[in-house]
């Protein structure tokens, strides 16, 4: 069987040949990186530009960037039917085509952020392994102190003169890491911008409309998953003084969140305004030039995908959180539900740009739907289907649970004068 006939639905004049060969992890792909790239900026409005307001989220969204940066390749891995010469392109990289290039970013990226996370935790990590020396009581320390004591990498003083030097590095990484972290997402709009056969996504615009919609999805996830995190501190919080271990902070903790939260959310809807400016530039500019493409495009906009470019994009993905996070006295249940439909928007705007560019035929008298494979009958219906695309959303939650174990984000005392 053809790759792309179980999950492809034709109508009209489609030529034997062509199917959706590019499914839900080509969709996650670009959405993954632009997770990634998104919470690193976010970050680095702290650590380079100095805004104070986003000093806890800025730990909090530095290290999930982290844990989602091994899960941004996934769906390739995922898609490729034959994945085992993947590591060629970290190992042999070269500018040859953007894929090959891609070697060489995420590798740079890579070490800039555990070079970054390295520097602002490299306290915590010298205090932990002492800590542990000084307290051991059984098997479970002495293999903590093992771990803390290796990434120390053997710098142990933590002097004022030294802590300093420290601070300095993380702002010159971070500032060196922002065109990285774009970059990272950026030329995944390069791929499909410089593919010239195909006419929805042939525009110089695609990379900056992908960078831009990248650091919207990446401060979204970030405050998203800080609420979840939070609430979930609380909670805990409160089971802890039900059964006299705790402390009454409650209302500190669910003041001090709701500030972070505002905060955050306004820097937020001015990237909100950018992607969405920049892609209805587009929209326009396409229809302004009407080149010999624009009949078809034209039906694939404005009646095929109608829906889910117009209801689920702009309106549901971009005008409802817009008027969400932009009322007076945000809450936090507004910030769920503007930052979940933020998410869903970004999601609906690559799905409508992988999916929907291949949506018409070649002849141009023509069109594909895709299918989206709910139960796994087979191998390749779990890859290219909803569980693979779960199975890839949930993996950056399950590192972060094993990094903050060793790099607390919460805990301002720890790393104090680290940030």
């Amino acid at each position: 069987m053809v790759h792309g006939e179980l999950w492809t639905i034709k109508e009209a004049f489609v030529y034997p040949n062509e199917y959706i060969y590019w499914s839900i992890q080509i969709v996650m792909y670009p959405f993954m990186t632009g997770l990634v790239a998104g919470a690193f900026v976010l970050s680095s409005l702290y650590h380079v530009f100095g805004f104070k307001q986003l000093r806890e989220i800025a730990r909090f969204s530095l290290v999930f960037s982290f844990a989602l940066l091994p899960c941004a390749p996934l769906p390739l891995l995922l898609h490729l039917q034959q994945p085992l010469r993947n590591h060629h392109v970290l190992m042999t990289p070269h500018f040859s085509s953007a894929i090959a290039a891609f070697g060489i970013v995420f590798m740079t990226y890579g070490m800039i952020v555990a070079s970054e996370l390295w520097f602002v935790y490299r306290k915590h990590f010298v205090q932990r392994a002492a800590d542990l020396r000084d307290n051991w009581q059984g098997g479970v320390e002495h293999v903590s102190y093992i771990i803390f004591n290796v990434l120390t990498l053997g710098a142990y003083d933590i002097g004022e003169e030294s802590l300093h030097r420290d601070e300095k590095a993380v702002k010159y990484l971070a500032a060196a890491g922002i065109p990285v972290a774009c970059f990272l997402h950026g030329y995944a709009g390069f791929i499909f911008g410089s593919v010239k056969a195909n006419a929805l996504w042939m525009t110089p615009l695609m990379p900056v409309i992908f960078i831009c919609s990248a650091v919207v999805s990446g401060i979204a996830l970030c405050i998203l998953s800080f609420i979840v995190v939070s609430r979930l501190r609380i909670t805990l919080n409160n089971w802890k003084i039900r059964h006299g271990v705790g402390t009454p902070a409650v209302s500190e903790m669910k003041d001090a969140e709701l500030a972070i939260v505002t905060q955050t959310s306004r820097y937020l809807l001015i990237f909100l305004v950018l992607a969405i400016s920049l892609e209805l530039l587009d929209l326009i500019f396409r229809g302004y030039t009407a080149v010999k493409s624009w009949d078809i495009l034209r039906s694939v906009i404005y009646e095929k995908d109608f829906v889910k470019i117009f209801i689920l994009q702009y309106g549901l993905g971009n005008l409802v959180p817009f008027i969400l996070l932009l009322m007076p006295r945000l809450t936090i249940r507004r910030a769920v539900a503007g930052t979940l439909l933020v998410l869903v928007g970004v999601f609906m705007m690559r799905w409508n740009v992988v999916i929907g560019g291949q949506a018409f035929s070649a002849s141009f008298a023509g069109f594909m739907e895709y299918s989206l494979p709910i139960i796994p009958v087979s191998m390749e219906t779990f890859r290219e289907g909803l569980f693979g695309a779960l199975f890839v959303v949930s993996m950056p939650y399950l590192l972060f649970l094993i990094f903050s174990r060793v790099m607390p984000v919460f805990d301002p005392g720890k790393v104090k004068n680290n940030l």
